[in-house]
């Protein structure tokens, strides 16, 4: 059950991966380098604080653990071939900020365990902004296949977690991607309303 697990959730984040960066590389999306850079900061403390809790290794954590990958090889591609013109936001400078001084409490403290919660706090919160996005959007601009796979593979993930930090992590990233998966499913419907009642008009007239 353990290797399925880390077979498939490392599998699912490489389709992932590659999906979007070749979507970034036709310019046919346009992901903020900003938040990504923020992403991989963020997931490489929490990889960090989880390791470091009880020795666990990379495969204990392997959603941690290819997220990491996933992440920085996003940040990296956006840097070389996407949009770089967006600019670190006030919001996304205050999540900066609150990793900084979470690592700074954890080189200080060494309190591995509260570190790490605290780091999925700020994830949860990066959140934010795409959720205010699709709540007042008219039309989906997200894809539904790169979601769907998103929440997948921390379900598959706890089948080989380890400790409960592992766990943490996992729903967050379940409970995280279900709620804009939800909010995607919604915009669409809407649109659709929108479109089909759009037709009803010009037809009566």
């Amino acid at each position: 059950m353990k290797e399925f697990s880390i077979i498939s959730v490392s599998l699912i984040n490489i389709i992932i991966g590659v999906r979007y960066c070749v979507l970034t590389y036709k310019g046919k999306i346009k992901p903020a380098l900003a938040m990504w850079a923020f992403f991989s900061i963020a997931v490489a403390m929490s990889l960090t604080t989880y390791m470091a809790n009880d020795n666990f290794s990379l495969w204990d954590n392997i959603l941690n653990s290819t997220d990491l990958i996933l992440v920085t090889t996003v940040t990296v591609v956006i840097y070389f071939f996407g949009d770089k013109s967006s600019k670190f936001t006030s919001f996304d400078k205050a999540c900066l900020i609150a990793v900084a001084i979470i690592s700074l409490f954890w080189i200080v403290t060494k309190t591995h365990f509260l570190t790490h919660l605290m780091i999925q706090s700020v994830l949860v919160i990066a959140y934010f902004p795409v959720i205010r996005r699709l709540w007042q959007s008219k039309e989906n601009t997200e894809p539904f296949s790169v979601w769907i796979l998103l929440m997948i593979a921390p379900i598959f993930a706890l089948l080989s977690s380890k400790g409960i930090l592992a766990t943490v992590y996992s729903v967050r990233a379940i409970v995280s991607t279900l709620i804009l998966l939800i909010l995607m499913l919604r915009v669409e419907l809407n649109y659709r309303k929108i479109k089909t009642e759009s037709k009803k008009s010009e037809i009566t007239v």
